[in-house]
């Protein structure tokens, strides 16, 4: 066969090719689909109003612009919503969700239940970072953090193993504090009633952006003294409350705090499973950025009393989290004791 009749040749099978070998675009990938939001926790709390709220409005910011829907999941503290987005979801950008910003440090801690890999998921932001705070009854004989250093003081948790226990130790630990925990309220709620009822002097872990949403007559008629904050940043309304940050001295418990903070550096974090074509995350990840940027979305959240600031990139989640399992053993040892593993 000629030169010029093989060209004829292979131009004619090119030519016959189906359009689906073809590259796809991502718009091409999304268009008149339907995708999956799984919101990691059970329907009424503050991951699912966020999760609800970025559904309503991110499929005009994706190419193709799907449809957008919900489904719920929730159990373990978000640890089975989880190993489901690691192992179960499809990874062709078809599934998104959001899940407890503590559970991709769960496996750090020892956590057996958590069998997934937070490295391996493709991390697309959060809309802001957290902020906690030990805040105490006004009535308490807890007035500041000199107190919370030398008079002893109840504040309540879910269980021994549970994230304010971890926080009361870790404060305990680092600040010579002398909180002593008491277990048995199912959540943040219940304990808040049992500080009204002087059942507590306080609570050892509340989120800023969790207290204004839930409680915000208590920060307006000084119903509470926040003792403590500690995070990834100070909250600018707390002013000059004491930043726990700032009051170490030892390379080794600020090394601790930092990573014992990863989880509230990531916020109310969205992701991706692994494995997800590279385009159709940077697409999610664009998406979300331009949502939370969205001045309708902006509005519904602030009606929402949704905290959207600090805005944190996919990048920025993914390196957190890198950065966190890359801690020294004798660092992870310890933060494991504090845990309760």
């Amino acid at each position: 066969m000629s030169n010029r009749m093989l060209g004829v040749a292979l131009a004619a099978i090119a030519a016959s090719l189906p359009v689906c070998a073809q590259a796809q675009t991502v718009a091409d990938f999304y268009k008149g689909k339907n995708i999956t939001m799984v919101i990691g926790s059970a329907p009424g709390g503050g991951y699912d109003a966020m999760g609800r709220a970025v559904a309503r409005h991110i499929g005009k910011h994706i190419p193709g612009n799907p449809t957008v829907v919900t489904q719920n999941m929730s159990g373990a503290g978000g640890i089975i919503p989880t190993n489901h987005m690691f192992r179960v979801a499809n990874k062709d950008g078809t599934v998104f969700g959001t899940v407890n910003n503590t559970t991709p440090i769960e496996p750090l801690l020892g956590t057996k239940e958590a069998t997934y890999d937070p490295t391996q998921f493709n991390w697309l932001g959060t809309p802001s970072v957290e902020v906690g705070l030990v805040a105490v009854w006004h009535e308490s004989p807890i007035k500041n953090l000199d107190d919370l250093r030398t008079k002893e003081s109840t504040v309540g948790s879910s269980g021994a193993n549970s994230t304010p226990s971890f926080y009361a130790r870790l404060l305990n630990e680092v600040l010579g504090a002398k909180m002593r925990i008491v277990v048995g309220y199912p959540g943040q709620n219940e304990a808040f009633l049992a500080m009204e009822r002087k059942e507590l002097d306080g609570y050892p872990s509340t989120f800023y952006s969790a207290l204004t949403s839930t409680r915000p007559e208590w920060l307006r008629d000084k119903k509470v003294n926040i003792v403590i904050q500690y995070g990834p940043q100070r909250q600018p309304e707390l002013g000059n409350t004491p930043f726990l940050p700032d009051l170490l001295t030892k390379p080794e418990d600020k090394a601790l705090v930092e990573t014992a903070f990863a989880a509230l550096a990531l916020g109310r974090p969205f992701l991706m499973p692994p494995g997800v074509p590279a385009d159709r995350v940077a697409a999610m990840r664009k998406a979300l950025m331009d949502t939370f940027a969205d001045k309708d979305f902006i509005a519904e959240a602030e009606k929402l009393q949704l905290s959207v600031g600090s805005v944190r990139t996919g990048d920025q989640l993914q390196k957190a989290i890198a950065d966190a399992y890359k801690s020294p053993p004798e660092l992870v040892a310890r933060l494991r004791r504090l845990a309760g593993q």
